[in-house]
């Protein structure tokens, strides 16, 4: 404590000009009454000064005058001589703060940018995310998952390792032209099938329908596809020849023939019956059934691939007024003009305006036709349409429907968002005039994207709509490009009988999220593989922590080898967070992980061998980050654990009890099982062949040689004494080689006949 009597916030000079040290006793006690005067070490200079004005101490009745005299006095016969270097003053030593280290920031890489940029939300700790969602007319496949994984990993990391705050949109597109013309198309085959037209008449529709399908084949010039189409084609040929040959001779398959073919040929019959009677089809609601059931089949998918769902889900059907009115805006802002029935987006005007710019993404694509007319759609790329436009890189914001299409109300007649207006409509009316992160497949870089920034640039008249365009990579099947137009294409579903949930997501974080991850075998081999190292480490860490101890005990002295793998493992975690912080690259964390896992096992073997247990605090330690850092991306392993059975007796230590995690223990039990089963029903078959090749014997047996060719009409026409056929269903003499044949046969059978005559005898 220390007195701070005087200090620049009061006027205390006064004392120093009084000359009678009585009055100044009574003044220096008022004036010490009414404020603080013990804090901190030593006295000030003012302190000091008073403090020899005064001969004497004060009287007692001047109480905080007398305590701060005391306590000034014995300060004083703390203090160093006025001889002392410091001059009586003593001081605490100076502290300097330490240099530290520049510890990695997060940087993602950024699409429009095309390198990985430091990532700064707009506000503060939240940030706002938009994900295109599927286009629902047929079943999720693993193109959908290699977004949709790859993106939650994303989300996850952000929120549970970087501590955002993520909002996190994404759409449902229930209105598209591939979702109109499948829903017309299977519709107009359920239709067809309730029919039940017979085999000519499929026949007939099906050779009609093959016309204008080979002449498609033959336009194709893209080598996958035409590939697709002759796999197609093939398939009708071969079904069409038996329904053929049944027909005409009108025999009683032709029945059967025509479902067989009408399966095989559905596709090119659903192109040809809409191309007849699609236009007639005007039922909203009939375009509404196929997307909902499909949008139910996405979901179950993401709930089984244990994907987040989306804070947000906007459905395009849902959203039509808000388009409407986006449309009217950016026609107000003159960039858009109406044509026919359809509005459509002004590229040249708003590329050419000032504080805007079209092509963001992928400047270099801008005119490519093939790129923009996939983008408008395959009902959209008429000729007439295509004139209708100013330019061929202008695009729909609000396309007029035509028959057979389904529509809404709007200022321009009835009609149905373009492709692209939807995401920016239904991203805007939730997220506003701009957002942190924008995902999406590859793919939809243009020109799906290009067109969502210009027109929502152009309605928000800024030039930000989106900072940071996160693409994930294409996934490939063994090396080969996987489409679903293609029918190329591996659902998820198919994927989930193969690897489990957590199998799939270690493949994903086992490469790039930007990159092609290859989809094969090898793949899945290296994630299973992972995953039971893994499980393994952690099953040999509680094996340690189940070792009897008491509560002192667990506390054991580090040696070399602890403070080697403890600084190993302090090294791996700083290079787990710089390869998080490099565009959250999980292919190298995963490695270092790998790493980690490897020296620790190292460590536990060598203390083994030394028949010593390894230290259990430093073992949880490296088990409890792990296993934060697999819950980061909710891949947890061995969460769930049986009891398993004695596997290994260490000479000097405790018998190891190992635990085998639940789902390893059902799925060698479910094996172990399915082999046994196989094993049987392959016995079992083999038995009941057996049995019908003895039955069969039999039967052949009882026949009487007299009467093998008798019952063969059609083959012969004369018989002699014994029953051996003499002359051909035309009369005509056999020839030697065909009564040298027959004559074998019969001999055989006059054995077998006799065996079985024999066998009957004697069992009488």
């Amino acid at each position: 404590m220390c007195a701070v009597l005087f200090s620049t916030a009061f006027d205390y000079g006064f004392l120093l000009h009084t000359s009678e040290e009585a009055t100044a006793t009574v003044a220096l006690n008022e004036y010490l009454s009414s404020r603080s005067y013990l804090a901190g070490f030593s006295p000030s200079r003012v302190d000091q000064e008073v403090f020899e004005l005064l001969h004497r101490p004060p009287a007692p009745q001047h109480v905080h005058a007398l305590r701060w005299y005391r306590h000034i006095a014995a300060l004083q016969r703390e203090t160093p001589s006025p001889d002392s270097s410091i001059k009586g003053k003593r001081v605490q030593h100076p502290w300097s703060a330490p240099a530290g280290s520049n510890l990695p920031k997060l940087r993602l890489y950024n699409s429009l940018t095309r390198t990985k940029e430091l990532f700064v939300p707009q506000n503060g700790n939240k940030v706002s995310w938009y994900c295109c969602g599927p286009t629902v007319y047929d079943a999720s496949h693993m193109g959908h998952a290699r977004s949709y994984i790859s993106f939650d990993i994303l989300r996850r990391i952000l929120m549970n390792y970087f501590k955002y705050d993520v909002f996190y949109c994404m759409n449902i597109t229930d209105i598209d032209d591939k979702i109109i013309r499948r829903a017309r198309q299977n519709y107009l085959l359920e239709q067809y099938r309730e029919k039940k037209p017979a085999a000519a008449q499929v026949l007939q529709d099906v050779l009609s329908a093959r016309g204008p399908f080979q002449a498609k084949l033959a336009e194709t010039t893209d080598p996958d596809k035409k590939q697709m189409l002759e796999r197609l084609d093939s398939a009708v040929a071969a079904a069409l020849g038996p329904l053929q040959g049944a027909v005409e001779s009108k025999a009683g398959e032709a029945d059967i023939q025509h479902l067989v073919l009408l399966e095989k040929a559905k596709d090119l019959l659903s192109d040809w019956l809409d191309a007849q009677f699609g236009s007639q089809v005007t039922e909203n609601s009939i375009f509404s059934l196929l997307p909902k059931f499909w949008e139910g089949e996405y979901h179950n998918d993401m709930d089984a691939l244990n994907v987040l769902p989306p804070d947000v889900l906007t459905r395009v059907s849902e959203y039509c007024p808000e388009i409407v009115d986006f449309v009217k805006k950016i026609l107000d802002n003159d960039f858009g003009y109406e044509s026919n029935g359809s509005v459509y987006f002004d590229t040249a005007k708003f590329a050419t305006s000032q504080k805007h710019a079209y092509g963001k993404l992928v400047p270099e694509a801008v005119g490519d036709m093939k790129a923009l007319q996939e983008g408008e759609g395959d009902l959209s790329v008429s000729a007439d349409q295509l004139s209708e436009k100013r330019s061929q890189n202008d695009f729909a914001l609000w396309k007029a429907s035509k028959p057979g299409e389904p529509s809404w109300d709007s200022p321009w007649g009835k009609g149905r968002p373009g492709w692209h207006i939807e995401c920016s409509a239904m991203a805007g009316s939730i997220l506003g005039e701009s957002m942190d992160i924008h995902g999406g497949g590859f793919d939809l870089r243009f020109p799906h994207h290009d067109n969502e920034l210009a027109q929502s640039e152009a309605y928000f008249e800024n030039d930000h709509w989106v900072r940071y365009f996160l693409h994930t990579g294409h996934l490939t099947i063994a090396g080969c490009k996987m489409s679903k137009s293609l029918k190329n294409f591996i659902t998820i579903k198919d994927a989930l009988a193969k690897n489990t949930a957590r199998q799939l997501r270690l493949a994903f974080l086992m490469h790039s999220w930007k990159d092609t991850l290859d989809y094969s075998s090898n793949t899945m081999e290296s994630a299973v593989h992972y995953e039971k190292f893994l499980n393994e480490f952690f099953l040999n860490v509680k094996d340690i922590l189940r070792a009897p101890c008491d509560i002192t005990g667990q506390f054991e002295k580090w040696e070399a080898a602890e403070m080697e793998l403890n600084e190993s493992f302090y090294e791996r975690k700083a290079a787990v967070h710089a390869a998080l912080c490099d565009n959250v690259d999980t292919r190298s964390t995963m490695e270092e992980m790998r790493a980690l896992v490897t020296q620790s096992n190292t460590y536990i073997a060598s203390r083994k061998s030394s028949k010593l247990q390894p230290n259990r605090m430093l073992m949880k330690s490296i088990a409890l980050y792990l296993t934060d850092m697999l819950k980061v991306s909710e891949s947890l392993l061995a969460a769930t654990v049986m009891t398993g059975c004695v596997v290994l007796s260490l000479s000097g230590l405790p018998t190891v009890v190992k635990l085998v995690d639940k789902e390893t223990l059902l799925r060698e039990r479910n094996e172990k099982k399915k082999m046994e089963d196989e094993k049987k029903n392959k016995k079992e078959e083999a038995a009941k062949k057996k049995l019908e090749q003895e039955l069969a014997k039999l039967a052949k047996m009882k026949i009487s040689p007299c009467d093998m060719f008798r019952s063969e009409t059609d083959k012969y026409s004369s018989f002699d004494e014994t029953g051996f056929p003499t002359h051909d269903v035309e009369g005509k003499d056999l020839s030697k080689g065909q009564t040298k044949k027959l004559r074998k046969l019969h001999e055989a059978q006059e054995k077998l006949h006799q065996e079985y005559l024999q066998t009957n005898q004697n069992g009488c």
